[in-house]
């Protein structure tokens, strides 16, 4: 068996506002875990106004109930000073701050260790944030 590093970026197809399920999308475009039996992914979103998380993947409901305590927690009504991109532009940084840009799962016999329930979200915080990139980092042993 040998090490295997392997690095690419992957780009999500534009979203609306809100939380989406991305565990499947993520799984098509990296077809390398196949080849890892023990070993880490690392996923670094680039960009500000976006972030990454992992939750719940069964009921829809949650990733609405995500959204609204997010917008009760920063709503776009504060008096803040970076408000040249539009009204959510500061409260999506906010967000995805709180967040964060990166994730490590661990990856066993060429599968993501996740739990029953867990799944990948991109948390899309701006109105139209458009497509979103993601640095996809896998490391670990492989299968063969």
């Amino acid at each position: 068996m040998s090490n295997l590093w392997q690095q690419k970026q992957i780009t999500l197809r534009a979203r609306e506002r809100g939380f989406h399920l991305i565990t499947r999308e993520i799984t098509d475009q990296l077809p390398e875990l196949l080849d890892v039996r023990i070993g880490l992914l690392h996923l670094f979103i680039l960009h500000t106004s976006a972030s990454l998380t992992i939750n719940e993947n069964a009921d829809p409901d949650v990733r609405i109930d995500m959204e609204t305590v997010f917008n009760y927690v920063v709503p776009e009504d504060l008096p803040l000073v970076h408000t040249v991109e539009g009204p959510d532009d500061m409260p999506a940084h906010v967000k995805a701050s709180m967040l964060g840009a990166s994730l490590s799962i661990p990856i066993a016999g060429g599968q993501m260790v996740l739990g029953t329930w867990q799944g990948i979200y991109l948390c899309e915080h701006r109105n139209q944030g458009g497509p979103r990139r993601i640095v996809c980092t896998l490391m670990g042993e492989n299968q063969k």
